[in-house]
């Protein structure tokens, strides 16, 4: 058994750079990186000149301190770089859903922005970008593998395994409620220098010229909808419609991804998930990844709406926004570009985030109803 999950381990790794001759004299790698099953980056022989990297042997014990760690870690890195990656479809989109005029389509929003700031304008706001979603995904995926296993020791294994959907639900939204906090400031700097040239070149400038412009708390203006703090009351049911929907991006995401993965093996996949190679596991992955953000890009659109509007300029409120928007606007302006942006996110998201799950030892997410005797909290 040991040494076939050894080599599920392998499969993710190019198969030539592991030693065919790798013994025991490895063993003496440092504790830390043992500790993190990551027995993979420890120092190891050479074979004809070429470093021979081991996969990791030892297995991270479920929802221990490491294991917690491993989650946060992959979740920064899978949200980080991918966000980070479609910078030009995220800076058109915010374009299009600020200035629908100029930027009319996708096409010829890039057309504009190659003609007013060539080639290096597509990739501005690449920082803010990257720290800000990085920090989000960590919370997001992290907390939610936290709360998700919380809400489970307190519902009890029965009750744990019969509502599994609202433990996934409630996980996420508590994950989220903290991971939005983690990407407010490095948003409104993002949308500020990706929708007003000439406002700042990057972070370094950008934040203390929101800063200066606006305050501290102006870097938080997108949880002020989300928390309904200040908002007029004619505009009541737009302020639900913002918490809801900006929640339900990461519940749809979560929740939805869960209970297509385990329908996907109780109905479409012949074979059980646990016998399935580790490469097909992370395939079922990033296909169900991306369905799931096909859903929640639909559902928490009107949100993403609102955060480009507030965080576009000083001042202007939920109800400036659904003024200028109107309803119609509200839900669909950008639709098409977020659907294509958001489903490639979440399913390469998905599959690195899993994947690195897959190479410390842990095993890929979703796929089944919870174990009791998994979830159960443990006996002192």
């Amino acid at each position: 058994m040991a040494s076939q999950e050894g080599n599920c381990r392998r499969s993710l790794i190019p198969s030539f750079i592991y030693s065919s001759s790798f013994s025991s004299s490895s063993s003496s790698s440092s504790s830390s990186s043992k500790l993190f099953g990551l027995d993979a980056l420890a120092p190891t022989k050479t074979t004809s000149d070429r470093v021979v990297i081991p996969a990791p042997s030892e297995k991270i014990e479920m929802y221990s301190p490491v294991f917690y760690a491993a989650c946060f870690t992959g979740g920064g890195l899978s949200t980080g770089l991918t966000h980070m990656a479609v910078t030009p479809l995220d800076l058109v989109k915010c374009n299009m859903q600020i200035d629908p005029a100029k930027y009319k389509s996708v096409s010829s929003g890039f057309g504009v922005l190659l003609k007013e700031q060539g080639i290096k304008g597509f990739f501005r706001g690449w920082v803010p970008t990257l720290l800000g979603y990085s920090a989000q995904g960590a919370c997001k995926f992290g907390f939610y593998e936290f709360f998700k296993k919380y809400y489970s020791d307190i519902a009890g294994p029965e009750y744990a395994a019969k509502y599994k959907t609202l433990i996934y639900l409630a996980g996420s939204a508590s994950a989220e409620s903290i991971a939005v906090v983690a990407l407010c400031p490095m948003e409104a700097v993002k949308v500020r220098v990706q929708t007003q040239p000439g406002f700042a070149r990057g972070l370094s400038d950008g934040l203390p010229k929101f800063v200066k412009s606006e305050g501290a708390l102006g870097l938080y203006k997108g949880l002020v909808p989300l928390w309904g703090r200040q908002i007029p009351c004619k505009f009541e049911s737009f302020r639900f419609l913002y918490r809801f929907s900006t929640k339900a991006d990461t519940m749809m995401k979560f929740a939805s991804f869960e209970t297509i993965v385990e329908l996907m093996y109780k109905y479409v996949i012949p074979t059980p998930k646990d016998q399935c190679s580790k490469s097909f596991q992370l395939g079922v992955s990033f296909a169900m990844g991306y369905v799931a953000g096909v859903f929640c890009a639909v559902v928490s659109h009107p949100a993403d709406n609102l955060v480009s509007f507030l965080n576009n300029a000083k001042g202007t409120t939920v109800g400036d926004a659904v003024k200028q928007l109107g309803s119609w606007g509200l839900f669909t302006r950008g639709l098409p570009l977020r659907i294509v942006m958001v489903g490639t996110l979440t399913g390469v998201q998905w599959g690195l985030y899993d994947s690195f799950k897959v190479f410390v030892g842990l095993p890929t997410t979703g796929g089944a109803a919870p174990d009791p005797a998994a979830i159960a909290p443990a006996k002192h």
